[in-house]
């Protein structure tokens, strides 16, 4: 999609700005280690994917900026992928487990995007998606000024995006914190 390209312009400063809280919380709710490989996807300057190094084998950072990509790369000990979430470029089944903080609201095809993680995550493989929780005031400021800076953000409720997995054999775990709203959805078939 053609347009203003809104992370390549943040990526050296999104950090600063957006900083990874909590990385144990995140390591636990993964039930890390694991043996297998862990696909961040969305996952930008890979400012999540750097916590899990260490935690999984092989930890990849899929996103679709370049230039978001390339601090990720410069990090070391991670493998970035130019990509499409909603069209991942991986096998079937290759991921123990697959991240998406704070992305899923950007990507064109919320429903594609799900399945693809779906897809690629291995069974009893897990899933974590991490969101703004749109129910909150302040998040619904925040997709206010994101349709001013013309981004294609669409928030979904934390119970919307537990639909999309609804259809597939997983076990889905929600909580709230603060502002975001954490689900945890496991392959069970």
């Amino acid at each position: 999609m053609a347009g203003l390209d809104h992370f390549g312009l943040l990526a050296p400063i999104y950090e600063k700005f957006i900083p990874l809280r909590q990385p144990h919380v995140i390591i636990s709710m993964l039930e890390l280690p694991v043996e297998g490989c862990i696909l961040d996807a969305g996952g930008g300057t890979g400012r999540v994917a750097q916590a899990l190094a260490g935690h999984a084998a092989h930890v990849v950072v899929a996103d679709l900026s370049l230039k978001m990509l390339q601090r990720a790369a410069a990090k070391g000990g991670l493998d970035s992928v130019c990509s499409y979430s909603e069209a991942l470029p991986f096998p079937d089944e290759s991921f123990e487990r697959v991240i998406m903080v704070d992305a899923l609201h950007h990507v064109h095809d919320q429903p594609h995007t799900a399945l693809e993680m779906w897809r690629v995550v291995k069974p009893g493989g897990l899933i974590l998606i991490e969101e703004p929780d749109i129910h909150t005031l302040a998040v619904k400021a925040v997709a206010l000024l994101e349709k001013v800076a013309l981004m294609r953000s669409h928030f979904l409720s934390p119970e919307e995006i537990a639909a999309l997995f609804s259809a597939n054999a997983a076990e889905i775990g929600f909580q709230r914190d603060g502002f975001n709203a954490w689900l945890t959805i496991r392959k069970t078939a």
